[in-house]
């Protein structure tokens, strides 16, 4: 892991870097490019606009690390109205955090809030992706995941190709027919959980990868890696199944484009509301070009 991504990782946990930047005037435009809006009205305007180009989407209420109630419950009510926005006739997810729920300090709590949201999407014939965290939580988060699977069996399960127990629970996951999201992981982790070079990491999410594609799951092939997308491509005219790209919203988007002009299904991840600090730092430490991008955007504005 290069020393500008730990940097940027520590940073993201950082309330006063968080204050700091959130005040800071020039930062709205790069906010505006990963973010969509701040409330219900703006990602639903932008969700409609991704289907104009093909694009599907998987829509994220910013927020985690919710530690009392109250925020968890805001979080539970922040869901509920968007589900109330959605029309449930354009294939439409939403991804959930479980520490948005007060996954830490209350996760039978958390589990029941999840609960509740799950059902609401069902009646809206709206499916729900269970994001992944911090590799201390994933065990806790995958267990909550069987058990909504248990009732709802389209929910999704989300693994990170870093972390080095991934490779077990795409396996895992693949015999129990989940649809599961892989991605390569976007938090600082110790060497001893995770890979940490580039090709390290890039290597198990291909053996990730097979283990989801020759199996009963269903891959959500979420990357930007070029070589990874092509991996993808490849398996998908030598062995076709049902499976579906995912990307971030404001990176890469006339790949998205392109690929859904091939004829593959693509769902764009789009987050919204005002807790956007910590997911725009994560999203800036993933490739250096959006560090370029936000650099650009301040001195144009400042």
């Amino acid at each position: 892991m290069n020393l500008l991504r730990t940097s940027l990782l520590a940073a993201s946990r950082s309330d006063r870097l968080r204050r700091g930047i959130e005040h800071f005037g020039p930062t709205k435009s790069v906010v505006d490019r990963f973010v969509g809006g701040t409330d219900v009205a703006d990602v639903v305007k932008v969700s409609a606009a991704l289907r104009t180009s093909g694009l599907l989407s998987t829509i994220d209420h910013l927020g985690e690390d919710v530690t009392n109630d109250h925020g968890a419950e805001q979080t539970v009510a922040a869901y509920l109205e968007l589900l109330g926005a959605l029309d449930g006739t354009s294939d439409e997810d939403v991804s959930l955090k479980l520490s948005a729920l007060g996954l830490v300090h209350d996760a039978d709590g958390a589990l029941e809030r999840a609960r509740t949201i799950v059902r609401a999407a069902a009646k809206r014939n709206v499916t729900v992706t269970i994001d992944m965290e911090a590799s201390s939580l994933t065990s806790v988060t995958l267990d909550a995941v069987r058990e909504l699977r248990s009732e709802t069996p389209s929910v999704a399960a989300v693994i990170q190709a870093m972390l080095r127990r991934s490779e077990g629970d795409a396996h895992k996951l693949s015999s129990e027919g989940a649809r599961v999201r892989l991605c390569k992981g976007a938090y600082a982790e110790e060497h001893a959980v995770a890979f940490t070079s580039r090709e390290s990491v890039r290597a198990s999410y291909v053996r990730c990868l097979h283990a989801l594609w020759h199996s009963g799951a269903t891959p959500l092939v979420a990357t930007h890696d070029p070589q990874l997308v092509t991996a993808a491509s490849e398996l998908a005219e030598s062995s076709p199944r049902s499976f579906e790209f995912q990307m971030l919203y404001g990176v890469r988007s006339e790949e998205q484009v392109r690929l859904a002009r091939a004829g593959h299904r693509v769902r764009v991840y789009v987050p919204y509301g005002n807790e956007w600090y910590g997911y725009l730092v994560r999203r800036l430490a993933e490739r250096p070009a959006n560090v370029t991008f936000f650099l650009r955007s301040l001195r144009s504005q400042s």
